[in-house]
């Protein structure tokens, strides 16, 4: 039975995910891509042209799946305290489910020097800090948290949340419970901002 090409897009982007997060960027070929969902070289290409275009794809994802979880998130009417919690559960639940998206973004980027991949990657990194940014903010015009904590330094402890998850993540094979690794990080962050 064929399969609709919505369908084998998704399919492709979620193997190449999964191929660099098993087996690095560097590894990463049609034939192995091929290989992995079953599908002929030329099947793949009929999907997309080449793989910075499903690079490109894969990154358009992020900026709808992701980053638009984290706006409606950040711009709910909940309190600042449930939408950090939220927010950063989020983030961690997203980025197990799409193992390999942070190194495909970093290491594509900059390996092949790529001006647009790289102003996407900064449009991604920085609406997440700027979303952050606006929880934490409102939280202290609350009188939630203490208003001397700089927003933006927090944005960026934030921002090594990701890093930390692909560390634990590639140091235990990918099995990692999700949910202690988010409350641990919703605790500190509380920590830092209390008043």
């Amino acid at each position: 039975m064929r399969q609709s090409t919505d369908i084998r897009k998704g399919q492709i982007k979620q193997a190449v995910l999964e191929i660099i997060y098993t087996d690095g960027l560097k590894n990463l070929s049609t034939r192995m891509l091929a290989k992995h969902i079953g599908m002929s070289e030329g099947a793949i290409f009929r999907h997309f042209p080449t793989k910075h275009h499903i690079v490109l794809s894969i990154i358009n994802d992020v900026h709808k799946d992701f980053i638009g979880g984290l706006r409606k998130i950040a711009t709910s009417r909940q309190n600042p305290s449930n939408r950090l919690e939220e927010f950063i559960c989020f983030t961690v639940k997203y980025l197990i489910e799409n193992k390999g998206i942070t190194m495909l973004l970093f290491s594509e980027a900059s390996h092949n020097n790529d001006v647009e991949l790289k102003q996407s990657l900064l449009q991604i990194f920085n609406t997440q800090k700027k979303l952050i940014s606006k929880i934490i903010l409102d939280g202290i015009a609350e009188g939630i948290w203490d208003e001397s904590i700089a927003a933006e330094s927090v944005a960026a402890l934030y921002m090594g949340i990701p890093v930390s998850l692909n560390i634990e993540l590639i140091l235990n094979n990918g099995i990692f419970e999700t949910s202690n690794f988010c409350n641990q990080m919703v605790r500190l962050m509380n920590k830092i901002l209390k008043k």
